[in-house]
């Protein structure tokens, strides 16, 4: 499963329908929180995230609607008696606030919480495992702030079952097939791996890039990302303010989209001046035309 939940999908200010930033992305078996506004662990609660199996929290920045929501979520999974640690990446002020939460609450908390401090200028591997791989890479906003992309690693390819009937192979065979290799017998005769084996799946990926104005290297960093979420927080009619405080138009988000090669580009942390998310879709969709405006509670596959 490769899928993303939006918990929120608000700016600075949380709206009926709408929490401040939150998304959960389920990935292999593991689960990741990337951000953590007001009302998350609510928004799990409500769409049914299983908040004890969170593996790690990627914090872009702490801007209070991407981080308002960590003490509560914090302390609810010490109340539910976690055991397992808890990673944590974030910008490297998250530190003071992190050591300010144990200090007064750190009693109630039963497990251990992993915090990684981000400062790379240029994007950096900051997980991996077998078969997926996060980087890390800087945006431009008021303050220092981070984009995050999930990537799935190459798959090593799966031999045909009629195939290892068909050719009589041996496990020494189906292993170089395994790894890519085409099969050469003593006596010459060729297996190839077109006709033995393929591959179980394309690589998808997965970028969450939260608040930040264009930057030139952002299209280049994000080339082939399959899905990207960027923050759309203005219409182009409020392009002045977007520069003033550092954030991205649509049309602004639809061109990195179009710029990386992505398949379909998904937006969000909308102003609270308008509801009418429809009217940020529209207009992204003059320039890229997969485009979503996401809602609270909404999943996508990757």
């Amino acid at each position: 499963m490769f899928k993303v939940t939006l918990l929120g999908t608000a700016s600075a200010m949380p709206a009926g329908d709408r929490n401040q930033s939150a998304q959960a992305l389920s990935v292999h078996g593991r689960l990741f929180l990337l951000d953590c506004g007001e009302g998350t662990q609510y928004a799990m609660a409500r769409y049914r995230i299983p908040m004890m199996k969170l593996d790690t929290v990627f914090i872009s920045h702490i801007h209070g609607d991407h981080v308002f929501g960590i003490f509560g979520l914090l302390s609810t999974l010490g109340m539910k008696g976690r055991q397992m640690p808890l990673n944590i990446f974030a910008p490297v002020n998250f530190g003071p606030i992190l050591k300010f939460f144990l200090s007064y609450y750190g009693d109630g908390i039963g497990y251990e919480i992993r915090f990684t401090p981000l400062k790379m200028k240029e994007p950096e591997t900051v997980l991996e495992t077998k078969s997926i791989k996060v980087e890390a890479f800087p945006l431009n906003h008021a303050i220092e702030t981070f984009g995050f992309r999930v990537m799935e690693k190459e798959p090593p390819f799966n031999v045909r079952k009629d195939a290892i009937g068909e050719y009589g192979l041996t496990l020494t065979e189906i292993g170089s097939l395994k790894r890519g290799e085409d099969v050469v017998r003593e006596d010459g005769t060729v297996i190839s791996l077109a006709d033995a084996a393929y591959k179980p799946f394309v690589p998808r990926s997965y970028a969450y890039v939260s608040d930040t104005a264009p930057f030139p290297e952002e299209a280049l960093w994000l080339k082939g990302t399959t899905v990207i979420y960027h923050e759309a927080t203005y219409l182009e009619e409020y392009a002045d303010q977007g520069a003033q405080r550092h954030h991205t138009t649509t049309l602004q988000a639809a061109q990195v989209a179009l710029e990386a090669g992505a398949q379909k580009l998904l937006i969000g942390h909308y102003s609270s001046r308008n509801s009418n998310v429809k009217a940020y879709e529209a207009e992204c969709r003059t320039i890229f035309p997969e485009t979503y405006a996401t809602s609270d509670g909404e999943s996508y596959e990757i």
